[in-house]
């Protein structure tokens, strides 16, 4: 099986290192990941000017660009094969409900599957790589699985797992992606030249967490499976827009 990872932490982020390590005695693993942290960089690609690949002394490729950009690279010029999956992680930080919008860790996931591939998202609840081992043994038992009970087409998995010793988990639970109430303010600072500046708030605190969801599935100390889907269409105003539009 040929693995293709990618991150939005960098590519010497302690957590694609540690996912590496974990998938090797599974898979041919092959890294393309961005040069810098990419956080909430999104599903954007880069277009107003050339990218390029460089590999670092362990062999990891990177890229002077977005999540996206790497996995776009890596299937349609760098790589000469075709991986059997695509693996974005393991990010420092919660990638839940709305966030899974702005996140550069799903959007390196989403990629592969625009391409078809089967593709993991993995996220570390703790934003300072606490209990890197157990999402790193999460990561290394679903591409297990996956290898020996392959989906039947391509799946676009999110997952996040809380940051705990890997024995107090409650085990995996397939979910949905809750909801978040609006984020906190802005907060504005001043530069030392007079210029008022803005950095964006705090993430909402948690709108719709119940136990089918990703936040309640990690409130309760599981590992959150969420599956998710690109089509954006809100298929339930179709009828009415059309007879507004005709009215």
């Amino acid at each position: 099986m040929r693995i293709l990872v990618s991150n939005d932490d960098g590519y010497n982020a302690a957590g694609i290192e540690a996912l590496v390590a974990a998938l090797r005695p599974l898979a041919d693993v092959t890294v393309v990941a961005p040069e810098t942290n990419c956080s909430g960089a999104s599903n954007s690609l880069t277009l107003r000017r050339p990218l390029s690949v460089r590999q670092a002394a362990n062999g990891f490729f990177f890229v002077n660009g977005t999540p996206s950009d790497c996995v776009h690279v890596a299937l349609t010029g760098l790589l000469d094969f075709r991986p059997d999956l695509v693996v974005s992680g393991i990010n420092n930080g919660a990638n839940m409900g709305e966030d899974t919008l702005y996140s550069g860790t799903v959007a390196a996931a989403s990629e592969g599957y625009l391409f078809g591939l089967p593709s993991i998202a993995l996220s570390l609840l703790s934003r300072d790589w606490q209990h890197l081992e157990t999402a790193t043994q999460v990561a290394q038992e679903l591409v297990a699985r996956f290898r020996d009970r392959p989906w039947q087409g391509p799946m676009l998995l999110n997952v996040n797992i809380p940051s705990i010793p890997y024995r107090e988990l409650t085990g995996f639970r397939p979910t949905r992606l809750g909801r978040r109430h609006p984020s906190e303010p802005v907060i504005r600072s001043t530069t030392p030249y007079g210029e008022t500046v803005y950095w964006i708030g705090p993430v909402g605190r948690p709108l719709d967490g119940g136990m089918d969801t990703d936040f309640g599935a990690t409130e309760a100390l599981a590992v959150s499976l969420t599956p998710l889907r690109l089509d954006l269409t809100d298929h339930a105003q179709a009828q009415p827009l059309a007879q507004w539009i005709s009215a």
